[in-house]
């Protein structure tokens, strides 16, 4: 038998679930009926089950049979076998189960989350998160994607609570002390698109798109929070049930914010599920940034209703499917809906979040094979959504964008209720564009990595090749790179000749290692990846280079930030002297789009991991060379008409001055700024998160004690979340031992610690002491922190940027046989070891040059 995979010798197609959950228990009963098919005579039945005690279990048909069954639990292998006291034949059958269980704090199955009050007291709400394979802690059930459904929910109750699922309440009752609700039955769905949450909860008034009503919940006192994210649920379920050509196949569509939840947010059926930081908002006090934020998860969500609900993967190789895709079309409606928020172009800075680890040895593709589920968690990534998504744009604008609906619009048609794989997404889309899809697009989803592409003249051509990207020559010793290094890859390039008033572009496919281009006998410049949408990188020989810059008014500014984003990982990986890189950077001092500037900005910040402490200040004056002219010009005031991302560029602007550049004008006048906030004076709210965190840069005791009491007496969760991570950017270090011990003593949510951890490691100021702790805490951190808690510290070795800490990082690992699954911590080790080689390589290159300009 698969180890990891449920025999189909019992097929389940409906679940009558009956749930009781008790919050002043903390435990929960339930009882369930699973319709099931029988597919050949068996004397047992394996299902999942962890966590649960199974108190009764029998099997009965409607000729009156009754067949008892012993139960025997694998915790380790999460499984029930049901050994049944004789056969059932084939044919239908109905499992009746009676079981408890517990009200965990480990925010996966059915779970606890606990908040205060406006009086200052403490409650509790019981909510879920199943994906990917935790509906088994909840009730007993096959817990894959592919055993697809129809589920009836009842929920008995506390009278004073409200309770919501996937679909409307049909029936309410009264039953001795309990409220029974009965909710209508689900669609055909997958076991981890389950949810119920259960307490004291408000909503907003529903909205109805077209016979769908719309509501956000949250606990009380949080509704007024709730009127942004409605209304970009509204107007992205609108956009779906336009774009896909498919009209919402649920009765209702609840969003509900949970204080307590370990992902951003989970797309399950009818009632999508959020931390409260990517729902609830205060439109009027949020940042750009922050309100993008809510826009993006809650389209995402959305999108997920059609693609991974109603149309599912096989089995978790293909959750990209899923992610992907809801990525991609995240953007496309936040688009449609915020034009002026250019989300295409800001997506670049994600795109290049996916180039940063794909061009690692430790990379993996898109899609490979899974055998256990552990292996599918792994798969959350950068590499699943925003390359997938990079990927999927790249086809769209390739293929078009109305033929790539087409080929979507019957994917979903021919798969709905159903299941699918990549090979029928192909088929769709090839049928729509009369395209060989797998051809083209089998490369970037089947293996890893992504071409460099080079581009030269020779005579009046321009000759373009590709090899695939990594930052290192070799793989980190012991470690197995993926792929092949003479990978290649189909890559639809778009060229752009300026040439005079004429711009033509030019469309192909670089299908070998090289191609050329014929070019006019004058031009001014050729820019590679016209539009920006291509996932890969371009080289550029000197003297190309050197015409776009001298023009680079004439590139849009996803091409800048390309021509930046590409030549930092060039000279990351050695293939540009980083004082060239640097030399580049002076020529953006007038640049305006905030994209641009955050790939400036941080390959600044990685510098300053990198630096000797004595050449830290130097680096900061590089930093005031590079960023002040911009933001001279900008000022700290908003101008009259001026758009959210201008507003947002300036906040970025005065943090990487007040922080990396260390500018004690810039954090002085932070500090009036911030006092005439308090007094009550107007401040622009994308500004106010960037004087946070320059006043902690530069703060004291008594302004780390403040920042404590505001993060603890937030009125937004976006406040919240600006005080929190200001206490990990304080510089002394009895106030960073404060924050590190916050992270285990429970005064900061066990969603939220893993965060702040990582966010320390990173502090150039707080590492050294932050590493100790963590390796002091390890085992502690691994019991309090959700599932994946410690995964997402452990991404902050990637800014342990010394040696000496290099070789204990892995010496730690190495020694406590430390796995997150896939490929996570070779990705982060790697990561490490590419900051490190920079270093020694360019170390003493680097002193120079910032000797020179002091």
């Amino acid at each position: 038998m698969d180890p990891h995979r449920l025999p189909r010798t019992a097929v389940p197609s409906r679940y009558d679930i009956r749930l009781e959950p008790d919050l002043a228990t903390l435990t929960f009963r339930g009882e369930q009926t699973v319709t099931l098919d029988v597919r050949e005579a068996v004397d047992e039945l394996v299902l999942n089950a962890v966590e649960l005690v199974i108190e009764a279990a029998s099997l009965e048909n409607d000729r009156g049979q009754t067949i008892r069954a012993s139960v025997a639990l694998d915790e380790a292998a999460e499984r029930c076998r049901l050994a049944l006291a004789e056969p059932a034949a084939p044919g239908p059958w109905r499992l009746r189960l009676a079981f408890r269980g517990t009200l965990n704090d480990k925010l996966r199955g059915f779970y606890r989350s606990s908040y205060k009050d406006q009086s200052g007291v403490t409650r509790l709400l019981a909510a879920t998160q199943f994906e990917a394979t935790d509906a088994r802690r909840a009730f007993p059930c096959w817990d894959e994607p592919a055993f697809k459904a129809v589920f009836a929910v009842t929920l008995a109750i506390d009278p004073a609570l409200t309770a919501v699922s996937n679909t409307r309440v049909v029936a309410e009752r009264r039953e001795g002390a309990r409220k029974v609700l009965t909710f209508a039955d689900t669609i055909t769905m997958s076991t981890y698109l389950v949810a119920f949450v259960v307490g004291e909860l408000e909503a907003t008034e529903p909205t109805p798109v077209g016979r769908t009503p719309v509501r956000v919940w949250c606990v009380p006192g949080k509704r007024r929070l709730a009127a942004f994210g409605h209304e970009i649920a509204v107007a992205s379920l609108r956009f779906f049930e336009e774009y896909y050509g498919l009209p919402y196949a649920g009765d209702k569509l609840d969003l509900l914010a949970i204080p307590d939840f370990a992902a951003g947010a989970m797309e399950n059926f009818g009632a999508i599920t959020f931390r409260e930081t990517a729902l609830l908002v205060d439109e009027r006090a949020a940042s750009h940034a922050e309100l993008e934020r809510v826009a993006d998860v809650v389209a995402h969500e959305n999108a997920h209703m059609w693609f991974g609900d109603l149309v599912t993967m096989t089995w978790w190789n293909g959750i990209w499917l899923n992610e992907a895709f809801a990525t991609f079309m995240e953007i496309l409606a936040v688009d449609a809906w915020k034009p002026e928020w250019k989300r295409w172009v800001t997506f670049g800075v994600s795109r290049a979040a996916a180039l940063s680890v794909d061009g690692l040895h430790s990379t993996r593709p898109i899609e490979f094979p899974v055998r256990a589920p552990r292996d599918a968690d792994a798969m959350f990534d950068v590499l699943t959504y925003e390359k997938g998504a990079s990927v999927l744009r790249m086809l769209e604008q390739f293929l078009g964008p109305d033929v790539f609906r087409d080929g979507v619009r019957d994917y979903l048609r021919r798969h709905a209720y159903a299941n699918a794989d990549t090979g029928d997404l192909w088929a769709a889309l090839g049928t729509a564009s009369r395209q060989p899809i797998p051809e083209v697009m089998d490369a970037w989803i089947f293996t890893p990595g992504y071409p460099l592409v080079s581009a030269r003249l020779e005579g009046r051509e321009l000759v373009l090749g590709q090899q695939r990207f990594t930052y290192l020559a070799e793989p980190l010793p012991g470690a197995a790179a993926a792929g092949e290094r003479n990978q290649r890859w189909q890559v639809p390039v778009q060229v752009r000749v300026l040439a005079g008033g004429r711009h033509p572009v030019t469309r192909l496919l670089l299908a070998g290692g090289e191609t050329r281009l014929p070019l006019p006998e004058r031009f001014d410049a050729v820019v590679v990846n016209d539009g920006g949408h291509g996932f890969y990188r371009v080289r550029y020989a000197d003297d190309l280079l050197q015409l776009l810059l001298a023009r680079l008014d004439g590139l849009a500014p996803i091409e800048r930030f390309n021509l930046v984003n590409d030549a930092w990982a060039v000279a990351l990986a050695g293939l540009m002297r980083l004082t060239d890189y640097l030399e580049l950077t002076a020529r953006f001092k007038t640049e305006r789009d905030r994209n641009v500037w955050s790939i400036l900005i941080a390959s600044f910040g990685l510098l300053n991991r990198i630096a000797e402490p004595a050449d830290r200040p130097r680096l900061a004056a590089l930093v005031r060379d590079r960023l002040a002219p911009a933001f001279t010009t900008l000022g700290w005031a908003p101008r009259p008409g001026e758009d959210e991302l201008t507003r947002q560029l300036r906040a970025d602007l005065a943090r990487a001055l007040g922080v990396l550049g260390d500018d004690r004008g810039v954090q002085a006048e932070a500090a009036q700024l911030y006092a005439g906030h308090l007094a009550g004076r107007e401040t622009d709210p994308n500004v106010l998160p960037a004087l946070i965190a320059i006043l902690a840069h530069a703060g004291d005791a008594l302004r780390y004690d403040e920042f404590l009491r505001r993060f603890k007496s937030a009125a937004t969760p976006q406040e919240e979340q600006r005080y929190l991570y200001a206490l990990a950017s304080f510089r002394q270090a009895p106030l960073l031992a404060g924050t590190l011990e916050r992270t285990v003593n429970g005064e900061i949510r066990t969603q939220d610690a893993p965060f702040v951890a990582r966010a320390l490691l990173q502090s150039v100021h707080a590492r050294e002491l932050a590493w100790a702790f963590v390796k002091s805490h390890w085992d502690v951190m691994d019991r309090q922190y959700p599932k994946h808690g410690l995964r997402r510290l452990a991404e902050g070795v990637t800014g342990l940027t010394t040696p000496e800490l290099e070789r204990d990082v892995h010496a730690f690992f190495r020694e406590r046989k430390i796995e997150f699954g896939g490929k996570t911590l070779e990705q982060y080790l790697e990561q490490l070891r590419i900051a490190v080689a920079l270093r020694e390589r360019e170390g003493a290159a680097l002193s120079k040059y910032l000797a020179r300009l002091v």
